[in-house]
């Protein structure tokens, strides 16, 4: 995609979704980094099922600590892999807690050296909770970053840099919000709703769907 199509994608995303949000559910930097660690290979609603009822009785470090990795493990049981991530977050809470003063730490070297936190959960921690201009690449912005054009690239680190560096900074910060948000629900992997996309016009999967007919005899 050319950078004046790329700046036409956001605008029209922006104008539909002014003020995209995460469909996480979180009520502190803490939860959200809690909820975001354990989505790894879950859906959304299923780690928001989990977490409504993990954080009415522990939604610190220091309680998530206290209840122990026995009843972690039973209020997030619901979730996929839920042992290793019951384990990974007790690690985490107890370096926040040796080490952070029980706060979530606001750079990336410090948030990736949390057990379970990769890059992909720091930067949805850095971009939702400090405002930061970082590009969470899951699987649907991997997807769109090379099915539209912005930002292909073979792996999820090269999209990332690709979609940094060629959209414009007006729209880094929500960014994020619009590709997964458009993945999910328009730009799906196997069946993209190209008749009811709002941005189809600008998108160069339009123009890769044309070349396709022209070949074809």
């Amino acid at each position: 995609m050319k950078p004046n199509a790329i700046h036409q994608f956001f605008s029209i995303l922006r104008a539909a979704n002014p003020q995209p949000q995460t469909e996480l559910h979180y009520a502190s930097v803490f939860e959200l980094l809690a909820a975001v660690l354990l989505s790894a290979q879950a859906t959304d609603v299923g780690v928001n099922k989990a977490t409504a009822r993990l954080f009415v009785v522990a939604n610190t470090p220091q309680k998530i600590l206290d209840m122990g990795l026995d009843g972690l493990e039973q209020h997030i049981k619901t979730i996929g892999l839920y042992r290793s991530k019951a384990r990974h977050l007790m690690q985490t809470c107890k370096i926040l807690m040796d080490q952070h003063g029980g706060q979530v730490p606001r750079s990336r070297e410090a948030l990736e050296a949390l057990p379970g936190v990769g890059r992909k959960t720091a930067n949805v921690v850095l971009n939702v909770a400090f405002g930061e201009a970082t590009m969470a690449v899951d699987t649907h912005i991997f997807r769109l970053g090379n099915r539209t054009g912005i930002a292909p690239g073979k792996t999820p680190l090269a999209v990332e840099q690709k979609l940094l560096k060629r959209i414009p900074s007006e729209f880094l910060v929500d960014a994020h919000h619009w590709l997964i948000l458009h993945g999910r629900y328009v730009c799906q992997a196997r069946k993209p709703q190209c008749g009811q996309c709002a941005v189809f016009a600008v998108c160069g999967f339009r123009d890769k769907q044309q070349m396709q007919r022209e070949k074809t005899p």
